[in-house]
């Protein structure tokens, strides 16, 4: 694009831009904090703490974030893109060396007053820069392989140090982020069937030389989770206990037996889900996926509707992320898929991925409200 005109984002009111904030997208986002809430309440035992409090305060601040971005001026954005992105990497290499360990993974970095997981946030850092720098390549650049190998680098670096962690559910997320990204901008489609066939001859490499033992036995216990139903496949089966208790209506608030009584394990971060549909039934954990879906489809208007290239990036890059999340999450729990480290978006305990998403959905808030301004590549 080699055009600027429109209405200038340095010269736009505040009022222009709220006139131009998306409230179908920001409604249904609310919606899902609030039942996050009343979820981890339940979670508590009927109590604010130690859960739903805690998250509370997470999101006031995270809005914080999110409305900060939102209503900022999008040139900053493209201007500090990687940055941020450099910004993530940095953050996830010392995790490798100085990282708290939790769970038998080294994924947090303590802040003093805080732990964050810094595989979240590469994943928003990366939509980022991958949006900065397909937004001014034309047909002829993108048809050509050479100007994919920076991409690629982008996430083999972080790839290979969230899989030492060990945070498979993490990898394969970026890995998915960005072989969408690459679709998007028109990659030439044999060059994903190259990759799929060298990713399966890698495949033994990686199965005996690369993941842990636990690794192996999660994917084991997910084509046989009877095998070991006291041991690796404990999570899976009480998930489906509790997902299938809970029937057409659920057992009602706070009465959900495998997850007030403490059979269901991390009930209030990766396995969330199992407990709505415990406690409100088919109908419930329906109303959820329909609500995601709907955001899906929004954030895919919204990028459709931007006339600059950045932002259809951004939101096409956003809106992958957050599909992959609830995806692999639901489809985790349900036993669809082995039991990987995922959060549920918008609803899991936890502020390092309710940070990176609210920052995303600001993002793509920020390219609704800029949606009319063609920018140029000058100056960037």
């Amino acid at each position: 694009m080699t055009t600027t005109r429109v209405s200038n984002a340095n010269m736009m009111t505040f009022r222009e831009k709220l006139s131009r904030f998306s409230w179908s997208l920001f409604i249904p986002m609310c919606v899902v904090l609030v039942l996050s809430l009343v979820v981890l309440f339940s979670a508590g035992g009927g109590s604010w703490f130690p859960f739903a409090m805690s998250q509370f305060l997470k999101i006031i601040f995270c809005m914080i974030i999110f409305f900060g971005v939102a209503f900022s001026n999008i040139k900053f954005w493209i201007k500090s893109a990687y940055v941020w992105y450099i910004s993530a990497l940095i953050l996830i290499i010392l995790v490798t060396f100085v990282g708290n360990v939790g769970m038998g993974a080294q994924r947090w970095l303590s802040l003093g007053f805080i732990n964050i997981q810094p595989s979240e946030f590469i994943k928003i850092a990366l939509v980022l820069a991958l949006a900065r720098y397909f937004a001014w390549k034309n047909s002829v650049e993108l048809s050509q392989f050479k100007n994919y190998l920076i991409p690629i680098l982008m996430l083999t670096i972080p790839f290979v140090f969230i899989f030492l962690q060990p945070d498979l559910g993490t990898g394969i997320s970026l890995a998915l982020i960005t072989i969408g990204m690459f679709y998007i901008v028109g990659a030439n489609k044999k060059w994903f069937l190259i990759a799929f066939i060298l990713t399966l001859m890698a495949a033994p490499a990686v199965w005996y030389g690369a993941m842990h033992t636990y690794q192996r036995n999660r994917i084991i216990t997910f084509l046989n989770p009877e095998q070991d139903s006291r041991g690796a496949g404990y999570q899976i089966n009480q998930a489906k206990i509790a997902f299938g208790s809970g029937g057409i209506v659920g057992k009602g608030y706070m009465s959900g037996t495998q997850s007030q009584q403490s059979f269901l394990p991390e009930k209030q971060t990766d396995f969330i889900f199992t407990m709505l549909g415990e406690e409100f039934g088919f109908i419930g954990a329906f109303m959820l996926l329909m609500i995601y879906t709907f955001i899906v489809v929004i954030l895919f208007w919204a990028a459709k509707k931007c006339r600059n290239r950045f932002g259809q990036l951004v939101c096409f890059g956003f809106m992958l992320n957050f599909f992959i999340y609830y995806f692999i999450n639901i489809s985790m729990v349900l036993g669809l898929l082995p039991t990987v480290g995922v959060p549920l978006p918008l609803m899991s305990f936890g502020g390092s991925s309710l940070m990176s998403l609210l920052f995303g959905f600001g993002l793509c808030q920020n390219a609704q409200i800029h949606k009319d301004q063609q920018l140029s590549s000058k100056g960037f």
